[in-house]
């Protein structure tokens, strides 16, 4: 490259003038090749970078060797790492080789190597996305990160698993070649109708959820979404189906929801309302204060869990009626024991002004009952514009070498101070907090 690079700055001689012609008519002729996928550009990692990797790397390592029940949140905090530390990214690669070669397929890493490497679009994912796309254990997740991935040998891989009889594993793959631009999406809608219940739950949380993250989709998933969008009853799985819909240009469950959300009972026409304001992003908030059963409604998690993913992502759009339920939250800070309490203060602190919160953050963040919750303040102290001792309380962390999932958030907060993270970007936010707090790895 450097080669060229001078050749090209030399001034032209009479012989390479006359020869400039033909040669550019001979590359005129040559068929342009494939893109490849890019390598991630070289940065020059951080000191305190590279002390949490190598201990997150002793961890995964030993992992390896002998399975730890921790290996969920150890492949939760390495990808959320990766998406900013190119030394996490190599691990992750690392760890996925391995368990490639031992058919460890099945593996939380396996699975956090392939999704993760495959949503940043590194070349190392594709070789994992070919070995995983072989086995039911991992194809969901193989199929899907293929959806982030442009080299073209990964188009037989797709075209052979979209012919399964597991139809809910066809769609993954089909899905994959659509959004590639592989294919119109007709077959996709012929599977729609052909995935049981559980499947489309599962379906919901391990492929359209992160497929959600991608702005811009082809429309020849329109179709398929809205089969499966009127055999779901959950309403925080309507809305992921309906969000991958919308961003695919189709504005069909937008209209539905507005609909519905002046039908039926007052609980209902709220929820709706919070889904088409979802769906919309230019569209006013619903006056409608959010409660915690609505707020967990609109999660795509299971009821059960009580997720309250909805109810801050309305708080990190600045939604000003979630202060009621915020401050409900907040009333568990002094406990230091909920993660929730934690989030809800830094969004008070930040939009309402809640000075008095600051003290007892700083204090959940030295004293915090459990590891990952004190890395969790710190991050949070820095996302409600407390940057001075979030970055104090970070650098304390790493320095007194806290427990991983703590030092994972301080690597955060000290990138984010470096420059490495975009200022507008909060660190305490989906899906971050999902895969260090809880290990959840869609």
């Amino acid at each position: 490259m450097a080669t060229s690079a001078k050749a090209a700055a030399r001034p032209a001689t009479a012989r390479t003038t006359k020869k400039a012609p033909a040669a550019a008519t001979k590359t005129s002729a040559k068929k342009e090749p494939p893109k490849k996928e890019a390598s991630p550009r070289v940065v020059k990692s951080e000191p305190f970078e590279r002390e949490v990797v190598e201990r997150l790397r002793e961890e995964v390592m030993a992992s390896l060797r002998r399975k730890s029940p921790h290996e969920r949140r150890l492949a939760g905090v390495a990808r959320a790492l990766a998406v900013h530390s190119q030394l996490s990214r190599a691990l992750l690669a690392e760890a996925g080789d391995t368990l490639a070669q031992k058919k460890a397929f099945d593996r939380e890493l396996f699975l956090a190597a392939v999704r993760g490497l495959g949503e940043l679009g590194d070349r190392r994912a594709i070789a994992l996305v070919k070995a995983g796309a072989e086995h039911d254990e991992s194809a969901t997740a193989a199929l899907c990160a293929a959806s982030w991935l442009s080299d073209p040998s990964l188009a037989a891989v797709l075209n052979k698993a979209a012919t399964q009889r597991s139809a809910h594993i066809a769609f993954t793959a089909e899905l994959a070649r659509v959004i590639r631009g592989e294919s119109p999406g007709a077959h996709l809608r012929g599977l729609a109708p052909k995935i049981k219940e559980s499947h489309r739950i599962s379906l919901c949380a391990e492929v359209l959820v992160p497929v959600a993250r991608i702005q811009r989709v082809p429309p020849g998933v329109q179709y398929a979404l809205e089969v499966l969008r009127d055999a779901e009853r959950h309403l925080g799985r309507w809305l992921v189906m309906a969000e991958v819909a919308v961003h695919g240009g189709d504005l069909k469950p937008i209209q539905e929801a507005r609909e519905k959300s002046n039908e039926g009972p007052g609980g209902a026409r709220a929820a709706w309302a919070y889904v088409a304001w979802a769906l919309d992003h230019g569209s006013q908030p619903p006056v409608a204060r959010p409660t915690t059963e609505l707020v967990a409604r609109l999660s795509d998690r299971p009821s059960a869990d009580r997720d309250t993913k909805f109810l801050f992502r309305l708080a990190q759009a600045g939604v000003k009626s979630t202060k009621q339920l915020l401050e409900t939250f907040a009333r568990e800070l002094t406990k230091g024991e909920d993660d929730d309490a934690v989030r809800a203060a830094s969004y008070l602190i930040r939009d309402h002004h809640r000075e008095d919160l600051v003290a007892p953050m700083i204090e959940v963040a030295k004293t915090g009952k459990r590891d990952e919750l004190r890395g969790l303040a710190v991050a949070a102290l820095w996302d409600a514009g407390r940057r001075d001792p979030a970055r104090e309380l970070a650098k304390e962390l790493i320095a007194t070498k806290a427990g991983l999932f703590s030092s994972a958030w301080a690597t955060l907060v000290l990138l984010a101070d470096a420059g490495r993270i975009h200022s507008s970007h909060a660190l305490a936010h989906e899906p971050a907090v999902r895969w260090i707090q809880a290990g959840w790895l869609e």
